[in-house]
């Protein structure tokens, strides 16, 4: 692609305008005025000699060039941010970079309050930025917005690195004065019954929704959330049931009026593991929280 001759300064408002699709919220973002951008728009078609942004409506679209150079643009910036931020030596007291993790609410309630109370003793001036898990979460780490991911390993991307952090088994949460005895739920009361269940705001398959139905469960779907966390407290009261992370349940049993049953089929464990955009390997302040989080998950253990 065709960045020869651009210094950093124009490479930034490329990146930042394609993403944005706007010269005034660029503007704010880079912190500069919105003649500025505007000229560096121009500076930019001419160029490319092509309009990059086109006025639809009252939206901006991009051209087919601007859509071509979005993602080898942004893995140069996620070179150069990589290249900046990593330095030969990493102090943790000492450190005061950011960094942001996209992780699900299971995760934001099981694993981080240990990791977050780790950090704050040990690397008390770095920065922690928890954004939602959305459809194809690996996008935010190619595209550099965030420095980590957390997700079952069967969302992660094959072409960046990861590690297995930890596994969890799925169970039946219930309403602790439900009709169903016992221990385990039997197999005619899990198909019949009503299901609470986790569905993505955009879309996208839950861990627990995409286990039912590749072990070939129709289940009965009576509600759904878009928050694991909910889930437990969505069954109280009534009859229905929902599949959940085991040591989710576990977190929220405390609350009263949910009890724990063993689903009646064999149901696929949860991998969860952490990711990283590949340019980031070498990074030491990321090398380093990878270990905490590490640490983090045996209070499981």
């Amino acid at each position: 692609m065709r960045f020869r001759n651009l210094d950093l300064n124009l490479l930034a408002a490329l990146d930042t305008l394609l993403r944005v699709r706007n010269v005034s919220r660029a503007a704010e973002e880079m912190f500069i005025t919105q003649s500025a951008m505007s000229n560096a728009l121009g500076r930019l078609r001419e160029y490319f000699d092509d309009p990059l942004l086109i006025q639809v409506g009252r939206s901006m679209e991009l051209s087919p060039l601007a859509i071509s150079l979005e993602q080898p643009l942004r893995d140069i910036i996620v070179r150069i941010e990589a290249a900046v931020e990593s330095s030969p030596t990493f102090e943790p007291a000492e450190a005061t970079r950011a960094v942001s993790f996209v992780v699900s609410d299971f995760t934001l309630l099981t694993i981080v309050p240990r990791f977050v109370e780790m950090m704050a003793a040990q690397a008390p001036g770095i920065q922690l930025h928890f954004k939602p898990q959305q459809n194809a979460p690996h996008l935010l780490l190619e595209r550099g917005e965030a420095d980590l991911l957390i997700a079952p390993t069967i969302f992660c991307s094959a072409n960046h690195p990861s590690e297995r952090l930890v596994d969890d088994t799925l169970c039946c949460v219930v309403s602790e004065d439900s009709p169903f005895p016992g221990t385990r739920m039997a197999e005619d009361a899990f198909l019949s019954a009503g299901h609470v269940a986790m569905l993505a705001p955009n879309g996208g398959e839950s861990f627990a929704s995409r286990a039912c139905r590749e072990a070939g469960l129709a289940v009965k779907v009576d509600v759904t959330t878009f928050s694991f966390a909910s889930l437990p407290l969505l069954v109280r009261g009534t009859k229905r049931i929902a599949v959940v992370q085991r040591r989710l349940v576990e977190c929220m049993v405390g609350i009263g009026g949910i009890r724990i049953l063993e689903p009646p089929f064999a149901l696929q464990p949860l991998r969860q593991s952490v990711q990283w955009h590949s340019h980031r390997s070498r990074d030491p302040a990321l090398i380093w929280i990878r270990q905490q989080l590490h640490e983090a998950v045996k209070v499981w253990l």
